[in-house]
């Protein structure tokens, strides 16, 4: 079953590569109607953002071969688009830099680039254009260095912060499950409650943030004097898949208990999958259930609840 699950996995990836190097025109035989290939624009794009490298940074830092390196860095050099002079500190290496026609001819590349990727994005609304750029980096993250990713800051919420996750909570819902402007709204009566009568002994909202940006939300707020309700866990796209949901939900769990809270409770739908998973993850049973169509759709609604007995 498992070399099954991963087989699934490596054709939904290699599915993905045809995909996407279709939609942005690399086996073309020009890149971008030039007579660059896909190698040779990205070393024209690293010379005219990089002072001087040489050969042999180049090569590391691109994954290219030494050997066809030099056959681009040949053919640069005949066409007249790089210079280049010895390296002072190591007289066997030498600099690179862009000549004038190079920068020209990067100049007409780069721009074609940005005229492509803009009618890319342009048909799409607002959000999913943000669902897309996120996508992006949640896969360049995962597939980074561990030391590579960026480090998560849990803060407690400011102005601004409530605004934050009823806009967000209202976009992600629509374009990933379709859910209408009533799950919006439910989500600003929700902000509204808390906001009224928040009590910081007992009471807590947290906004995660990667590299200065929101990127997350969860509250635990007061039910009864024994029972806290986790509420409003959200997570953005380009934040999944780095644990963040479980730190999130963990954070309410340690505050609960400190509080002197005896039981947490929570309420989620059947169909997200990824945040029953946490829940079940750090010790939540769906203890009920039942059927409803509050966001436009035929759902239903569960109760998690979390002992801290």
């Amino acid at each position: 079953m498992a070399s099954d699950t991963q087989a699934a996995r490596i054709e939904a990836v290699r599915h993905f590569n045809r995909f996407y190097t279709r939609a942005i025109g690399v086996l073309r035989e020009g890149l971008l109607d030039s007579a660059f290939s896909l190698a040779e624009a990205r070393v024209l794009y690293e010379l005219a953002h990089r002072e001087r490298p040489t050969a042999g940074a180049l090569a590391r830092d691109l994954g290219l071969d030494a050997g066809y390196l030099s056959r681009i860095l040949r053919r640069f050099e005949r066409k007249r688009l790089i210079t280049r002079k010895p390296v002072a500190s190591d007289r066997r290496a030498q600099s690179i830099a862009l000549a004038a026609d190079g920068r020209a001819a990067f100049r007409v590349i780069d721009a074609r680039s940005r005229n492509e990727v803009r009618a890319l994005l342009t048909p799409l609304p607002d959000a999913a254009q943000a669902t897309l750029i996120g996508s992006m980096s949640a896969i360049e993250r995962t597939l980074s260095e561990p030391d590579a990713r960026p480090s998560i800051v849990l803060r407690t919420h400011r102005p601004g912060d409530f605004g934050w996750i009823v806009q967000r909570h209202g976009e992600l819902y629509a374009l990933e499950y379709g859910w209408d402007e009533r799950f919006e709204g439910l989500v600003a009566q929700i902000v509204a409650t808390i906001v009224a009568s928040f009590d910081p002994r007992r009471e807590r909202c947290w906004i995660a943030e990667i590299d200065g940006q929101r990127a997350g939300s969860v509250c635990l707020v007061r039910k009864s004097a024994a029972v806290a309700q986790l509420r409003l866990l959200l997570v953005e796209p380009a934040a999944r898949g780095v644990g963040l949901g479980h730190r999130l939900v963990d954070e309410c769990t340690a505050f609960a208990r400190a509080a002197g809270y005896r039981t947490i409770t929570l309420w989620t739908q059947r169909n997200l999958v990824a945040a029953r998973r946490i829940y079940a993850a750090a010790g939540y049973e769906l203890v009920a259930s039942e059927s409803h169509a509050r966001f436009g759709h035929a759902l239903v609604g569960e109760t998690w609840e979390l002992s801290l007995k």
